[in-house]
């Protein structure tokens, strides 16, 4: 599986650390943020930079993770974007809950309020959780989708 990844400067070191947890699980990571950390930059051109990637992948188990200080900033603008249900997680439960019944494809998460070692099984349990695929979950995407 292919995961898109960026941050800005609140989430770089984040970034770093949870890149490396993932290329060392087997997954291909493909960073979208800066290479280098830059405190004047701003979480849109980031989250722009994650979904265009993901959209324009032709791999539908392809994803993307987007981190920031608090996670929110980035949740909102990923989610801006038709075919793009971000979530911000917290916890276990939310991330199994974001893929099973919403079939999220971006992860945000909060540099500030979590730790790495909070963050890893988040990040786990949403890349390993299948969309059920139940007929309500798919009619309310699909509602999503219609939305202007």
């Amino acid at each position: 599986m292919k995961i898109y990844i960026g941050a800005d400067h609140n989430g770089f070191d984040f970034k770093q650390q949870i890149t490396t947890v993932l290329r060392d699980s087997g997954y291909e990571v493909v960073d979208d943020g800066d290479q280098k950390l830059n405190p004047a930059d701003d979480f849109p051109q980031f989250a722009g930079r994650v979904v265009a990637s993901l959209l324009a992948d032709n791999d539908q188990d392809s994803r993307g993770i987007l981190i920031c200080g608090s996670g929110q900033g980035m949740a909102m603008a990923a989610n801006r974007f038709k075919n793009i249900r971000a979530s911000l997680c917290w916890n276990l439960e939310e991330a199994r809950s974001a893929r099973n019944d919403d079939d999220s494809n971006v992860l945000c998460l909060s540099s500030r309020y979590l730790t790495l070692e909070e963050t890893e099984p988040i990040v786990m349990a949403w890349l390993s959780t299948p969309f059920a695929g139940a007929g309500r979950f798919k009619r309310r995407i699909k509602e999503l989708d219609e939305l202007t």
